[in-house]
């Protein structure tokens, strides 16, 4: 496998949504990555792609600014990898570089809602571990938050996601 991350660049976009429409099962994903680049919580640098040896996109995973409480927060989603190299460890590769690049962003905390035997290797634990909660009816164990190295206690309370996340 010869895959690499970096950030996504501008002229990544359509490759993108190529991604996460063959990863899905309908345009729900793409069309949210797609809004949320339009929107505040979009945040430059974290939303990163990885790529082949040809340098063709063959995987995206999105950090976006969200609200936690009195604070800020980044929410993981969605993450997508083009069927053909699925199960051959690029959604790893793509969730530990959009953490390594949130670290080196000083963010504090990250939140998913997501498989907690999936994202629990990455350190992710219940959010309401860490006094988060979220806006939808799931089981607590699916939404998740994993703390960053600069996070001090902080924030907690109820998630905010960007308006773009409700259209789903």
């Amino acid at each position: 496998m010869n895959v690499s991350t970096r950030a996504e660049l501008p002229s990544d976009a359509p490759a993108t949504r190529r991604v996460h429409m063959a990863a899905f099962p309908g345009p729900d994903e793409a069309d949210l990555v797609d809004a949320l680049r339009r929107d505040p919580s979009w945040l430059a640098g974290l939303s990163v792609v990885a790529v082949d040896e040809r340098q063709l996109v063959v995987g995206h995973a999105l950090l976006t600014r969200l609200r936690v409480g009195e604070g800020q927060a980044l929410a993981l989603a969605p993450v997508a990898v083009a069927p053909e190299w699925q199960r051959k460890g690029v959604g790893r590769q793509l969730v530990r570089a959009a953490l390594a690049a949130a670290e080196d962003a000083g963010e504090r905390l990250v939140v998913v809602f997501g498989d907690p035997g999936y994202y629990g290797r990455f350190g992710f634990t219940p959010a309401w571990e860490h006094g988060v909660s979220g806006p939808f009816p799931v089981p607590a164990e699916y939404f998740q938050a994993l703390p960053l190295p600069a996070y001090d206690g902080g924030p907690q309370g109820l998630c905010r996601y960007p308006e773009p996340f409700g259209a789903l």
